[in-house]
Parts: structure tokens; sequence; C-alpha cells
């Protein structure tokens, strides 16, 4: 049960950091200002539906496509591991993520199909969340974690729809500068996950080099 806990733990803060629901609140709700209540909130249901299959059906392919392609989980987790360090060093810094999206939604299209794209997808579930999902189902190596890993983006998402649906109490809440505190606290968090993803998958190819050695 520990086990399960602790992956939990870390899986739901790898996600959720990653997906970074205070950088999704200024688009949102410039998407969704003449819209009603309802229909805002049908607009983010949407949007992290869209986002949750994303991440679930790239976490379950995502391991044949690497097999294709002769790459390994330690080689993602590498590469992982400075990709998130990138995004958490732009976000200490009050920049945002250079792996969201920048894309402006074009007027003319019907606002709900901006749902998918390019809010739920690239918005929320960007590079750095297919990475991270794909790392943590392959440390998912029994039924029981594999159901906690299932949990988990269920749950991130749900507090990805709840943050974005309250967006305007919470900026209105945390002022200008307690928002900037938020993002280089998700920041410091990202970065230091980059760190353990990083060598994790360093490990892997020093222990390599040393067997060939001795």
């Amino acid at each position: 049960m520990k086990a399960e806990i602790a992956y939990f733990l870390f899986a739901f803060t790898s996600i959720i950091t990653v997906i970074n629901p205070f950088s999704s609140m200024p688009m949102y709700l410039d998407i969704t200002s003449w819209m009603s209540t309802q229909n805002a909130r049908k607009y983010a249901r949407k949007a992290n539906v869209a986002a949750f299959l994303a991440m679930i059906i790239f976490a379950l392919s995502g391991t044949y496509i690497f097999k294709l392609f002769n790459i390994s989980i330690n080689g993602l987790k590498l590469v992982g591991g400075v990709l998130f360090f990138i995004m958490g060093y732009d976000l200490l810094q009050g920049k945002k993520a250079r792996t969201k999206s920048t894309v402006k939604i074009d007027d003319t299209r019907d606002a709900f199909e901006s749902a998918i794209t390019p809010f739920g997808i690239p918005m929320i579930c960007g590079p750095g969340a297919l990475t991270v999902t794909t790392v943590l189902v392959q440390d998912a190596i029994n039924y029981k974690l594999k159901t906690v890993f299932t949990l988990t983006l269920i749950v991130a998402c749900l507090v990805n729809y709840i943050v974005l649906i309250f967006s305007k109490q919470i900026l209105n809440f945390l002022g200008p500068s307690g928002n900037k505190v938020f993002f280089r606290l998700m920041g410091l968090i990202l970065m230091m996950i980059a760190v353990e993803y990083f060598f994790d998958g360093l490990k892997h190819y020093v222990q390599i080099v040393l067997n060939k050695e001795s």
C-alpha cells in the first residue's frame, strides 16, 4: 500500500506540475469571457477530457512507438529531464513555458472546437505531459500501479478542471504578486523532478559503461 501511495504522490506531482493549471487560466478566461457560466464549464470539461484521452492513449501506445524506433525509456528519461528543467527554469524566471501553445483562437471557428485543440491539446496536454505519462506508465510494473496511474491522470485532470472554472476567483485572490510566486514555485518543483528523471535515466548508461570496463 505504501508503494501505491508513494507512486500516486510522485505521479500526481509530476503531472500537475507539467500541466500547470495556473498557466492556462489567462487563456481560458479570454476564450470564455463571453460565455455563460454553464458553457464556460462545459468548455473546461471538454478540454480536460480531450487532454486525459490524449495522455492515456499516448501512455498505452508510447511503448510500442519507442520499440518501433528502438528508443529506450532511459533515453526518454534523459530527454524528459532536460525538457522539464528548461520548462521549470522558464517558470522560475517568470516566463511562459516554451512547450505551451501560444496559438490564438480564430473567432470565426466554433468556440467549442478550440476546447480540443489548441486548448486541450497542446495547451493542457503538451509534449511535457506526454513525456511524463510515458515515463510514469513504465514505472507502473503491476496492475495495482497501473490502476493508480489511471486514477492519477483522472485526479490531475479533475484538479485542472476545478482550477479553470474558478480561474477568476483564484486570480483575484492571488493578485499579480501571488500569481508570480505560484509560477516560481511550480518551476522549482519541476526542476527537482527533472533532476530525478535525468539521473535515473543516466544511471542506466553509466552501469553499461562500468560493466564494459569490468
